[in-house]
């Protein structure tokens, strides 16, 4: 896959796609570079039919750290339509993990701070161990989540969000699955054997189904429930009904035998 040099992304013959931050010697912090890189990955998975599942993950002891202190640094010196033009990046990073077809799933470990919060609110499913630390940090030195607060308060409600991003309290991992950042938590020794858990339990399902029940999943957060989105979840049952993939999975469970996409998945 493409070359990185503060990423990773790997890709396994089932098709398990894991996008690594990887700069563990600064605790996988954001700087410019970074989220430049995580775009074009994200761009590269969103396309690639290969790819039933994004894991995101950081290396080393921590998830991330949040914002690269060089790079506030430097940021502190640019004029508005630079910042600007930064936020923009990071917006567009957020929009295209929050809308990649395929589903996602974040595993957290260590400290998860700021921008980091925004990845993990921005996956579908979030794990992460018992002891980890999220901090919204922003307001300690004289900002706000800004671009990642619309993520943050939908995967964890408006009213948590306001707590922590007024407060920059930290809370643990275990806190994060009370609020619904995480789905489920785990002792740290046992959160890579969870995540091949959840991988494999993903990976039994169909990859078109897959992607369809999270789009009708975003249509059906966003609309009122009226004639117009009756409408469409009859059309979307009945095209995904007809299809290839579709019609093998009803055959399967009729015949008693795994469908050709688990097969595949062994």
């Amino acid at each position: 896959m493409t070359d990185f040099h503060t990423i990773e992304l790997e890709q396994d013959t089932r098709g398990v796609a894991t996008l690594w931050l990887n700069r563990a010697d600064k605790n996988n912090a954001f700087n410019a570079k970074v989220i430049a890189e995580l775009n074009r990955a994200l761009a590269q998975v969103s396309g690639d039919d290969q790819v039933r599942l994004l894991v995101l993950r950081g290396r080393g002891r921590h998830f991330s750290a949040g914002a690269d202190l060089a790079w506030m640094q430097q940021s502190a010196a640019l004029d508005y339509q630079a910042n600007l033009r930064d936020a923009g990046e990071l917006a567009e990073l957020m929009q295209r993990l929050q809308q990649l077809p395929q589903p996602t799933l974040a595993v957290v470990q260590g400290a998860a701070f700021g921008g980091a919060l925004g990845l993990i609110a921005c996956c579908d499913m979030a794990i992460g161990a018992e002891d980890a630390q999220f901090c919204l940090s922003e307001v300690r030195i004289g900002l706000v989540p800004a671009v990642i607060s619309p993520y943050v308060a939908r995967a964890m409600g408006h009213r948590a969000t306001q707590r922590y991003a007024l407060t920059a309290e930290r809370f643990s991992g275990e806190r994060a699955r009370e609020l619904g950042l995480l789905s489920e938590c785990y002792p740290i020794g046992e959160l890579q054997n969870a995540a091949e858990e959840w991988v494999a339990t993903l990976m039994l399902n169909s990859p078109a189904a897959l992607k369809a029940c999270k789009q009708l999943l975003a249509e059906v957060g966003s609309r009122p429930l009226d004639a117009q989105l009756r409408q469409y979840t009859e059309q979307l049952i009945a095209n995904l009904r007809v299809t290839p993939e579709a019609q093998e999975g009803l055959r399967a469970f009729l015949e008693k035998r795994r469908p050709n996409w688990q097969e595949s998945s062994i």
